[in-house]
């Protein structure tokens, strides 16, 4: 039992489960994180209420789950946000739940789910939609997916207060991405959007979400791979425009990424509210006198390649060299404890300390930790000149192990409640699948580019239902059918013409340093002290100086 809340927590497992069928009670699976700001408030009032705490102890197996060390459950059980308070068979079937329940509204729903049960059993459980086993409707790869996606970009744009939609403002910052190369105006408000409302002027960062239309109403948290997605889109909108007003929100989240979540060895998962609006309403100066908000260290594989990644984008386009000094020691992190360069198991969290090892508990070969790793690894191949070799063999694995019947599953297909069940996520498949579009560029094994092929049509009949969250999609589709910019470069990396390849205004390119080597990364091999630029099937003549790529880039791309 917990002090803070009364409740009797299990771990999430079989033995839970198992305890559940025994005793022929439904589960109470609570949802929370570090960084949840209603979490804690729930743990401190609901949970912490004495006859909340019998009732739940009584008719129910209480299990508590931290969302970011066990994503899968939270895509299979998430209620809309965090927390969630979702009611399970014994058999891991979906009963009821809900988001943020206070005292009042947590009797009633433990009264509801408690009559529920002995009027029907488990068959009032069901089995969410998305784990039905039914694949995704595949199709044709057309101009259309782009096109449709492109539209989405103006028909969902809020013209009054800049980003997506007319409720809660979210980053989004994949496809602010994708509308840097398509709709770069509405990309650029939105992040000026982000820049002045998400933005943590006093320490650096993002905070994860705005509450209402305009921006307001923020939710003072900042999770690891949020603030890793948004440096790296306001980088790239740097290298789009030259403009200090992304560069410098850029600069600021790298510092809060390698100084208040930096553990020594990796980025921690996320800084959380602490006093919230308290804390972060305050002025610098006293700030210093308040408590800290709440640190989870924990190191997250997918969390810290994509912090790599950014680090490593953000390092290309400005020669900053702390961004690539810790981009470095995050990968040598990775490859110490979470990333076996060997085998390509990729193991999805380091607990804080980093004494103990990550551990028998924490899971191996998810989706998002891979899809994030290969990318990692693919811009690392790129920037440092060093990286192509783990990128293939996580690949590789990720192929053999996840790739199931023409896309990916979000991770091995095994464990308690639903996670025996297939789920195949866009998001998570497009991720992936771009990556080894880039891994195709950089390696020229086009195997990768087939299998990325095949993903992306194993969704192409659902086109007309997607929105601008998904954005991304109409990006790989493009590059798919259009091919990937590469510039091969002739020289060691950051050298003036490797630095050049880099500022190459075009987010989606693939630097190929060292290309002059015989055993370069691809099968293509460019004289000594010159680049080239390859966009489909045409390859400019050589270029010896930064200016004279930019003419053979405006030559060859079209």
């Amino acid at each position: 039992m917990t002090d803070a809340t009364r409740v009797e927590w299990r771990e999430w497992g079989r033995e839970a489960f198992a305890e559940a069928d025994e005793r022929d009670r439904p589960v109470l699976l609570s949802l929370s994180a570090t960084w949840c700001e209603g979490c804690h408030e729930m743990d401190a009032t609901t949970y912490a209420e004495p006859r909340v705490a019998a009732n739940v102890n009584e008719w129910f197996v209480p299990v508590r789950v931290d969302v970011d060390r066990r994503p899968r459950v939270r895509e299979r059980y998430n209620m809309g946000g965090f927390p969630t308070t979702a009611f399970l068979t014994p058999d891991g079937e979906l009963l009821t739940g809900a988001g943020y329940l206070g005292v009042d509204g947590m009797r009633q729903v433990l009264e509801s789910v408690h009559r529920m049960w002995d009027d029907e059993g488990r068959e009032a459980g069901r089995i969410p939609r998305a784990l039905n086993g039914d694949r995704p409707p595949a199709g044709e790869l057309s101009e259309a997916v782009e096109s449709h996606l492109a539209g989405q970009l103006e028909n969902k744009y809020d013209a009054e207060y800049a980003g997506w939609g007319t409720d809660a403002k979210f980053p989004l910052p994949r496809t602010v991405e994708f509308a840097l190369k398509r709709d770069r105006d509405r990309a650029l408000r939105t992040l000026d959007a982000v820049r002045d409302h998400l933005a943590d002027e006093v320490d650096g960062g993002f905070f994860r979400f705005a509450g209402e239309r305009d921006w307001s109403d923020v939710a003072y948290e900042k999770p690891a791979d949020a603030n890793a997605a948004v440096t790296r889109a306001f980088a790239n909108a740097y290298l789009y425009t030259g403009e200090e007003v992304y560069r410098e929100p850029a600069a600021a989240a790298v510092e809060f990424l390698t100084d208040d979540l930096w553990t020594g060895y990796g980025v921690g998962g996320s800084l959380g509210p602490g006093l919230g609006r308290a804390y972060y309403a305050a002025p610098a100066e006293e700030r210093a006198e308040l408590d800290s908000p709440r640190r989870d260290l924990t190191v997250l594989a997918g969390a810290n390649a994509l912090a790599a990644d950014a680090l490593l984008a953000f390092a290309a386009y400005t020669d900053d060299d702390r961004s690539r000094e810790y981009a470095e020691r995050v990968l040598d992190g990775l490859e110490r404890d979470l990333v076996d360069p060997d085998s390509g198991v990729v193991t999805h969290y380091r607990p804080a300390g980093g004494d103990d090892g990550a551990g028998d508990d924490a899971p191996e070969d998810l989706l998002e930790d891979v899809s994030r790793v290969v990318g990692a690894y693919v811009r690392a191949a790129g920037v440092l000149g060093e990286g192509a070799d783990v990128a293939r063999a996580v690949a590789d694995r990720a192929i053999e192990e996840l790739h199931v019947d023409g896309s990916f599953v979000d991770g091995p297909r095994s464990g308690a409640g639903l996670l025996d069940r297939p789920f195949r996520p866009l998001d998570g498949n497009v991720e992936l699948a771009s990556a080894l579009v880039d891994l195709a560029a950089l390696t020229g094994e086009d195997r990768y580019r087939e299998v990325a092929r095949e993903t992306a049509e194993s969704f192409a009949g659902a086109t007309d239902r997607l929105g601008v969250q998904v954005a991304g999609y109409g990006s790989l589709v493009g590059r798919l059918l259009r091919g990937t910019t590469v510039i091969a470069v002739g020289t060691e990396p950051r050298s003036d013409l490797h630095r050049a390849a880099w500022r190459v205004a075009d987010h989606e390119k693939v630097v190929v340093p060292n290309a002059h080597r015989e055993d370069a990364p691809a099968p293509r091999t460019v004289p000594e002290g010159s680049a080239v630029v390859i966009a489909s099937d045409d390859v400019s003549a050589p270029a010896t100086t930064p200016d004279e790529l930019m003419a053979r880039v405006a030559e060859t791309v079209e």
